[in-house]
């Protein structure tokens, strides 16, 4: 995420770093000097993504049809010029880089409660001002990317590494993001999206040169610059007493700037008169309270070396080499299995398979979840049994021999992430034993393509539902795998949540993004936020588990544009909630009120095969109303008897108070 700072710094000490450009222009130079190559822009999409999201409304779980038609407007903006554009993600939190991972998703959850807080007041969303990222809403854009037809790759290192590889070695003219780890990387121009005006393609280009010229530097000494500031290798709390002394000697100080713009102005002050070399280096690292660990900062100017690249600072040959080394270090041994899950992991192809057959690890950042909330669990442990028989299935642990922990860095609330959670996996209850990897991946015919749908059911305890589901349409059959899983696994879950979702997918199968951009909300409802963002994130569950099973589905049948309308949602929750007839519920659409109730036959006599109760519990105007109960319909109102209540209701506390290591079988 770059330098703390250094972008404001440079727009208000520095003005003449930021240069007015037109992208068009400068395609049209490239095409002039380069006619047998198009110009091409490298966007570092994880920066992009909150300003692609346009969309009004964005705390009920997302409006993924309008943010289809966003990003199909920002392509077609750039190819109107020519320009050819190739989207960047990243594919790994590298080790270097958790500790800064885990505080930003403290800070994050910090912002998230006091978002819930705004809505329990006000009963509306929050300005933009408090905007956070949608749930899931860089993996959900990677694929409407692909649909929409662009390169897309999935990074096998932090994205900016990466991303300022590919411009430099594809001669782009530029790249197009918000970070400024790019200023100081000796790679092609740096485009601002944040500048951006789509409409006529200009915006602010950084310059690295002329960032050197204001400092008294040299290209060269960007990455010490970059490092001696704090970034997420070097811990700024390592340098607060370098600062200082910085500071007390610097000739450039000014009051009218504030102390962070002085501290940048001291620091390039005083790394100007220190000898380019790496004995300068090593003198600089003893200098430093770096503590045990004193290769954080050759580590640090080490990480901005681009292929081919050398520095005075870190001896002669030193190239990055961790790509190399992941098939000797990986969980899978097998490399036809390892190859093709990587291939398909930098096509964005599959989904978070690679990273545990890699090192098996996987994480999850931030969802909007109210922490207060004690009747719904955290998504993460909402999904975690699903994803237990899922990396059983990866690591094909049922089939004897040792049992590999995957290391899990999930967000939920009650988790301190100070370590990763150890979790254990799960054999799914597939019907006659679950079939191995290179069956469901490499092997056809009819038989095998049950086997992957068996399996991928067997993995949401589905397995005895296969010929219901596949009578289904396939985006259908998909949403009412995810509910009923919700259902089984969410006691507090009611008729009026399921009437909810069920009208929700029904009825947002005939309707435009223009359509569900005109719905108004006349409130907002957090408990209905919550839910949207729980079902968001199980939907890359589904995503997970269809990659692990050799894509029974295809991928665009599983995402949130076939499903899910965070608006819609709303409206449907809060009609249900309110009592109104099937009839409203349905928009008196009457071809849709046998699909609904077959739906919900389906889903509920699932939920009664593994003793599951759902009941009737309206909640009015977004408060429980107790035994007040206003009259629904008796057909759809009717409880389901049952006599057990599913596993993580009551562990919901468990895992609030204490750090369960590992997680096995219940």
């Amino acid at each position: 995420m770059g330098i703390r700072g250094l972008q404001g710094f440079v727009e208000r000490v520095c003005p003449d770093v930021c240069t007015p450009v037109d992208l068009r222009e400068m395609a049209e130079k490239h095409r002039t000097s380069h006619p047998s190559f198009p110009p091409v822009i490298v966007v570092d999409a994880m920066s992009c993504v909150k300003y692609w999201y346009t969309a009004e409304s964005w705390v009920c779980g997302g409006q993924w049809r309008e943010y289809l038609v966003s990003l199909d407007n920002f392509i077609k903006a750039f190819m109107a010029a020519g320009i050819k554009l190739v989207f960047y993600f990243d594919g790994v939190v590298e080790k270097k880089k958790r500790d800064e991972w885990i505080k930003r998703r403290m800070k994050n959850n910090e912002e998230i409660a006091r978002i819930f807080q705004f809505i329990k007041t006000h009963r509306k969303q929050p300005g933009r001002e408090m905007f956070t990222a949608i749930s899931a809403l860089p993996t959900f854009t990677r694929y409407a990317l692909k649909l929409l037809g662009q390169e897309t790759v999935c990074t096998l290192q932090e994205a900016d590494f990466e991303v300022a590889t590919y411009g430099l070695q594809h001669n782009c003219i530029g790249i197009l993001g918000q970070d400024s780890d790019y200023l100081i990387y000796n790679t092609c121009p740096y485009f601002s999206i944040e500048k951006l005006h789509l409409d006529r393609l200009v915006t602010v280009m950084y310059s690295r040169e002329a960032l050197c010229h204001a400092l008294g530097l040299s290209l060269t000494h960007l990455p010490l610059f970059a490092c001696l500031l704090g970034n997420d290798v070097v811990p700024e709390n390592l340098l607060e007493g370098f600062w200082q002394k910085c500071l007390i000697i610097s000739r450039h100080k000014n009051n009218r700037y504030s102390r962070r713009a002085n501290i940048l102005l001291a620091v390039a002050d005083y790394i100007s008169k220190v000898p380019c070399s790496y004995s300068s280096l090593k003198h600089l690292e003893e200098m430093l309270p770096l503590g045990s660990d004193k290769t954080l900062l050759y580590r640090g100017v080490e990480s901005y070396l681009l292929p081919g690249q050398q520095s005075p600072w870190v001896p002669p040959n030193v190239t990055n080499c961790q790509i190399s080394l992941q098939q000797q270090t990986a969980v899978c041994q097998d490399k036809e299995i390892f190859q093709l899950a990587k291939e398909q992991h930098i096509q964005s192809e599959n989904y978070t398979v690679f990273n545990i057959l890699s090192n098996g690890e996987m994480d999850c950042s931030n969802s909007l979840e109210d922490e207060c909330d004690t009747e719904i669990p955290g998504q993460a442990l909402i999904y975690r049994p699903a994803r237990q028989h899922v990396y059983s299935v990866l690591l094909e642990s049922g089939k004897g021999g040792t049992y590999p922990l995957v290391k899990e860095w999930f967000v939920y609330f009650g988790n301190p992430l100070q370590q990763p959670e150890l979790i254990q996996p799960v054999e799914p209850p597939v019907p006659g034993g679950t079939p191995d990897l290179k069956t469901l991946w490499f092997a056809k015919g009819p038989d095998v393509e049950k086997q992957r749908y068996g399996t991928f059911l067997a993995c949401f305890h589905l397995q005895d539902s296969l010929e219901e589901l596949q009578a289904l349409e396939v985006p259908v059959a998909a949403f009412c795998c995810l509910l009923t899983y919700l259902m089984m696994q969410v006691s507090s879950l009611s008729l009026e949540d399921l009437n909810a979702f069920v009208a929700l997918i029904l009825c947002l199968k005939g309707k435009s993004a223009a359509q569900l951009a005109s719905l108004q909300l006349a409130q907002v409802d957090s408990r209905a936020v919550q839910l949207g963002a729980v079902f968001v994130r199980g939907l890359t569950t589904l995503l997970m588990a269809n990659s692990a099973c050799g894509f029974p589905f295809r991928m665009n049948d599983l995402m949130p544009w076939e499903a899910f309308d965070g608006k819609l949602f709303q409206v449907k929750y809060q009609q249900s909630h309110q009592g109104c007839s099937v009839e409203e519920l349905l928009e008196s659409n009457e071809s849709l009120y046998a699909p609904f109730q077959n739906l919900k036959t389906f889903i509920c006599n699932a939920c009664m095969a593994k003793k599951r109760t759902i009941q009737s519990r309206p909640r009015g105007n977004g408060f429980i109303t107790g035994t007040q109960q206003r009259p629904f319909n008796p057909r759809s109102q009717q409880t389901h008897k049952s006599s057990s209540i599913p596993p993580y209701h009551n562990q919901t506390r468990e895992f609030l108070s204490g750090n369960p290591q590992p997680q096995g079988k219940k």
